[in-house]
């Protein structure tokens, strides 16, 4: 089991800067990668970007890709969301979530941060 604790939200104008974080426990030994997805009123979830465990890799929707960016320190058991340039549709509330092979979904996720960002 993995635990994810996220933190960082908040609200910001238009063009503003956040930097969530996401803190796991448990057996983080066996994470492979660690995502972060976003959720707005009335949507689907979607997905923002992940990094994996070791080799720190990242993949980003086309959405967020040159704003957003993804980056973990293993010493603190932590990846963090850097959110540059932020825009109004960049509203919703945001997850972590953790991979853990053989499956390649992620299934195991945090409670999520709101981030609000004004016009």
């Amino acid at each position: 089991q993995v635990q994810l604790v996220e933190s960082g939200g908040g609200l910001v104008q238009t063009g503003g800067s956040l930097r969530l974080s996401c803190v796991a426990s448990g057996s983080i030994f066996s994470i492979n990668a660690m995502g972060w997805f976003r959720q707005a009123p009335g949507k689907e979830r979607e997905f923002v970007g992940r990094i994996s465990w070791s080799g720190g890799s990242t993949y980003y929707a086309d959405s967020v890709k040159g704003r957003f960016t993804v980056f973990r320190d293993n010493a603190k058991n932590t990846v963090y969301l850097q959110m540059n340039s932020l825009k109004p549709e960049d509203t919703a509330v945001y997850y972590c979530a953790a991979r853990i092979p053989p499956t390649l979904k992620f299934e195991y996720w945090g409670q999520g941060t709101q981030v609000t960002v004004s016009s």
